[in-house]
């Protein structure tokens, strides 16, 4: 029997949003570019906004290069109308350089590093590794600028002990993530070959802005280099770690992807991607402000200038109803998704889920339920997308947690708290928070499924809902 080996063209997109967004800062400056191509406006948050969003229109704002807000406004939309949002987070479990990071230990040079989230920390061991992320610089006439940078080759890697120095590996893998996780970037005789003939500054000769004694000369070597500038121009850096080896298709019948970042790039593409599709509805004559946003640090808490427990949502609401009668209007007819990957039930350890709610990649899109508010989802939000599923042809599965294994939890609790209504959703996959983890191709479409039947049926849909 032959197997077909189509691939769902939503998921070939998917694999060039995630190759091209090794953090949060290029995941942002991706979907811009994705926005604006369809003619989408920036907005500044410093601006005022009353005269700039009118009726039918299209725009998005960005808070420090790491997370991002778009919406587009109904013909005849009025402030006070409600926002149906899709909510999301772009961070993703990884390992961060250090402020100072320079570290030499038995010839080699290393480079220091901190953990970032919940990781699967020894799914990062043997792997190609590089760098990524943002870099101030300055163009030599006192201004600066934060310029982004993704090294497309592998530099680091954090070689495993060898079999014959840890017999018991296979029994018990341990390892101390300060003193037996750090990269390796190269060997301190080849440092010293390219450095002998330049001169050495000592810490006076240094100024306090500069990051020459931070980190190895060899790396800042390398940022300038990929940036066009001189090492001196190069004032300070947020990098990340990222595998080198890109996202791809897997599976007998290209069934899954392998890659990085799916927690929760996958659902923030297809956020991107829905809103952008919905453009040619006709819906957008009438009902409610269709909105994504795409937060930063959910691995972390959410709580920062750019998290879900921001003032992001607040702010938007606020802006498009100015007043209180009207912000009161407004959230009382809104309704926010939020999407964030969950378990699916794996074959090797099939008693990690409770017997009635097991998950299967390519299943459809799962709603997340928990009774002690770890997801918000309740009937009405549950019955609201299972019908708005349902207007595309879709499948839904349920998911909850054992009663005796702990449950994560995503943007959804917090954005709720302002009053909006609100429901946990995701995507089923397998090696959550792995460098490497593997989510389903036809749950890519179903994803933006969802998403584009709400921006196109929920007004309608909450009309014919009495729950008062």
């Amino acid at each position: 029997m032959m197997l077909s080996s189509t691939v769902p063209e939503a998921a070939s997109r998917l694999l060039s949003f995630v190759n091209a967004s090794p953090t949060p800062f290029h995941a942002v400056q991706t979907t811009v570019q994705r926005l604006e191509k369809v003619g989408f406006s920036k907005l500044k948050e410093s601006d005022g906004w009353d005269k700039v969003v009118k009726p039918g229109g299209k725009y998005f704002f960005t808070r420090n290069q790491s997370t991002i807000v778009a919406f587009t406004t109904p013909q005849n939309w009025k402030q006070g109308a409600g926002l149906s949002i899709v909510a999301t987070h772009i961070d993703s479990p990884n390992l961060r350089i250090r402020p100072i990071s320079k570290r030499t230990k038995a010839g080699y040079l290393q480079v220091g590093i901190e953990t970032y989230g919940g990781g699967i920390w020894h799914s990062w061991l043997d792997r190609d590794l590089s760098v990524a992320g943002r870099v101030i610089t300055s163009n030599g006439s006192g201004q600066f600028k934060s310029r982004l940078i993704k090294v497309d080759r592998p530099i680091l890697r954090i070689p495993s002990l060898a079999i014959h120095l840890d017999r018991g590996v296979n029994d018990s893998l341990k390892f101390n993530q300060e003193t037996e996780f750090v990269p390796i970037l190269g060997l301190i005789s080849e440092q010293l070959n390219a450095t002998s003939e330049s001169p050495k500054l000592s810490t006076r000769d240094v100024q306090a802005s500069s990051i020459a004694n931070n980190h190895h000369s060899a790396l800042l070597s390398l940022l300038a280099s990929e940036l066009s500038i001189a090492p001196d121009d190069i004032f300070d850096f947020e990098l990340q770690l990222y595998d080198n080896q890109p996202s791809q298709l897997g599976g007998i019948a290209n069934e899954f992807v392998f890659s990085p970042r799916m927690d929760n790039q996958f659902s923030s593409f297809c956020a991107v991607d829905a809103l952008i599709g919905s453009l040619s509805s006709n819906s957008l004559l009438e009902g409610n402000v269709n909105c994504i946003a795409l937060f930063n640090h959910e691995e972390v808490g959410s709580v920062s200038s750019t998290g879900a427990e921001s003032n992001l949502i607040p702010s938007v609401l606020s802006r498009l109803s100015p007043t209180p009668d009207l912000l009161a209007q407004s959230i009382a007819s809104s309704f926010l998704v939020s999407c964030d990957m969950g378990h699916a039930i794996h074959p090797n350890y099939t008693n990690k889920h409770e017997e009635n709610h097991q998950p299967r990649i390519n299943g459809g899109v799962m709603i997340k339920t928990n009774a002690k508010q770890k997801y918000t989802s309740d009937a009405i939000g549950s019955f609201l997308v299972k019908k708005l599923v349902e207007k595309k042809g879709g499948k839904v599965q349920e998911y909850e947690a054992r009663n005796d294994m702990p449950c994560g939890s995503t943007v959804g609790p917090s954005l709720s708290t302002m009053g909006l209504r609100v429901v946990d959703v995701g995507c089923p996959m397998l090696s959550m928070h792995s460098i490497r983890e593997t989510a389903g191709t036809s749950d890519v479409q179903s994803c933006i499924d969802l998403f584009q039947s709400l921006f196109e049926n929920f007004a309608q849909l909450d009309a014919e809902l009495v729950a008062e």
